[in-house]
């Protein structure tokens, strides 16, 4: 039987996970109240400006799971061959946010009085919405929405030049997302002390240890010359701004079942450089996550009067809504 190194499993593993044509994963942030609040607290913030109790506690319960799906092996695709995307953001009170993407439309409810009252940002109720607000309505109610990406599209490009209207930037080609992950792969391999731990009925544990500082400042020296090749905006941080982050030592512990990648748990609480942080880390599951599929019952949104209009900063009236920008709004 063939004797495995801990970083030959680990890239077996990853390799396993390019070869599926659907991909899931959840991610959980692995903290609690108390240990919001100290790094909270350690940030020194105004008064009044502390973060409040309910978005502590909604954030340290907060999951985000996204799905996507293609036509091909995951590592053999580009844009074109991704047939279906869905996220999710939910805590342990219900779904704060989702949205999906099938074919040439996307999808999209929120829970927008939770959001608005955790960001501290509150926002008008539905039945405060003028009637000229149609549709709108829906995504206020926390209804299921949908939009053409294809018009949107358009409606950008129509706008490309204006200030009202920006266009989007391009996305990240799946070229440059293999550089990504090759260097990250380097990385890993020089400076990341890798080692196996016990497991049974086919779980085995890679553990891996290496300095924070170190570490982020080796993989954005990788990344840097692909900077080109990102969406602009993506500035990314140099040595300078690195020197003064934590150089403690992080760990996470991949967890393989029969091979194949199934958990990730990071430890992130010794970069918090307190005692008072007891709890703070990443896990991330592969394997959980909604399946790609279009909703019942979602109404459609005119998202080319929603940008020209409803979006482009025209004068509002006491609601803070412009009624007359409203007027023509789709709300089949």
């Amino acid at each position: 039987m063939e004797q495995l190194s801990a970083g030959k499993k680990l890239d077996r593993a990853f390799d396993k996970l390019g070869k599926k044509d659907t991909l899931s994963f959840e991610l959980d942030l692995d903290t609690d109240v108390a240990s919001l609040k100290a790094l909270d607290a350690k940030s020194d913030p105004a008064p009044g400006d502390e973060i409040p109790e309910d978005a502590a506690k909604l954030i340290s319960g907060v999951k985000i799971t996204v799905t996507v799906q293609s036509k091909k092996p995951i590592d053999e695709s580009g844009e074109k061959d991704l047939v279906g995307m869905a996220m999710k953001i939910s805590s342990p009170d219900g779904d704060l946010a989702e949205y999906r993407v099938i074919g040439d439309y996307a999808y999209l409810r929120a829970d927008i009085d939770t959001i608005g009252k955790v960001t501290g940002s509150p926002v008008p109720a539905a039945g405060d919405l003028p009637p000229e607000a149609g549709a709108i309505k829906n995504v206020f109610e926390g209804k299921w929405v949908k939009f053409s990406t294809k018009e949107t599209r358009e409606a950008a490009a129509e706008g490309q030049g204006s200030q009202d209207t920006p266009a989007p930037g391009p996305s990240l080609d799946a070229r440059t997302q293999k550089k990504l992950v090759k260097a990250l792969r380097e990385v890993v391999a020089h400076k990341v002390r890798l080692k196996t731990a016990g497991g049974g009925d086919g779980t085995e544990h890679v553990i891996a240890t290496a300095p924070f500082r170190t570490l982020v400042t080796e993989l954005f020296g990788k990344i840097r010359p692909l900077v080109k090749d990102l969406p602009p905006g993506m500035e990314l941080p140099t040595a300078k701004d690195l020197k003064d982050a934590p150089d403690a030592k992080v760990t996470a512990d991949f967890t393989l079942r029969n091979g194949e990648l199934s958990e990730v748990d990071v430890d992130l609480a010794k970069l918090a450089e307190s005692a008072e942080v007891k709890k703070l880390g990443l896990t991330l599951r592969v394997g959980k996550g909604t399946r790609p599929t279009a909703p019942a019952g979602a109404t459609k949104l005119d998202m080319k009067e929603l940008m020209q209009g409803f979006f482009a900063g025209a004068p509002t009236n006491d609601s803070g809504f412009a009624e007359s920008d409203l007027s023509g709004l789709d709300a089949s």
